[in-house]
C-alpha cells in the first residue's frame, strides 16, 4: 500500500462524477453508470449498500429531471475514501429544496433517500452549488466493515 508523506498508509480515494442530461431516460444511464462505478470500486453487485445506492441515483436523478427545468444536466459524483461511500447529485436550478419537503407527500422519494442513508449510518444534506448556481443533494453511507 502506498504511504503519506507522513508515514501514514495512504487512503485510496475512488471518485467518479460524470453529466446526466435532465431528459426522459436519464434515470436509467445514471443507475447503470453507478453500478459500473460500484463495481470498479470492488463493492458486491449483491450488498444491501450496492442496492441502496442504485436507488439513491435513481431517485436524485429522477427528482432533478422532475424538479429542475432551468438545469439542462445534472452532474452525478459517486466517491468512496475510507470508511465513506458519498453520492451528490447537483444541478443548476436555483429554486431551494429543503429537507422538511419529505414530510410532503410530494416528497416521499427524499424520505426514501434518507431513510437509506440513515440505514447504513449516514446522511443527507442540501448544499448550495460553489458558483451559487445551484443546489445539490449529498448522501452518505458509512462503509460496512470489510469493504474493500
Amino acid at each position: 500500500m502506498a504511504r503519506h508523506p507522513s508515514g501514514q498508509p495512504a487512503v485510496e480515494v475512488r471518485k467518479h462524477v460524470w453529466a446526466v442530461p435532465l431528459v426522459p431516460g436519464s434515470v436509467r444511464a445514471a443507475r447503470e453508470r453507478t453500478e459500473r462505478s460500484l463495481v470498479l470500486f470492488g463493492l458486491e453487485s449483491s450488498s444491501a449498500l450496492f442496492g441502496a445506492v442504485l436507488l439513491v441515483v435513481s431517485e436524485l436523478v429522477a427528482n432533478a429531471v422532475r424538479h429542475a427545468q432551468h438545469s439542462p444536466d445534472a452532474e452525478v459524483t459517486v466517491h468512496m475514501a475510507e470508511h465513506l461511500l458519498v453520492v451528490r447529485v447537483g444541478d443548476l436550478d436555483r429554486r431551494p429544496i429543503t429537507l422538511a419537503d419529505t414530510g410532503r407527500t410530494s416528497g416521499q422519494g427524499l424520505r426514501t433517500v434518507a431513510e437509506l442513508a440513515r440505514a447504513f449510518g449516514g446522511d443527507i444534506r442540501i448544499e448550495p452549488s460553489a458558483d451559487g448556481r445551484g443546489k445539490a443533494v449529498v448522501v452518505r453511507f458509512i462503509l460496512p466493515e470489510g469493504t474493500p
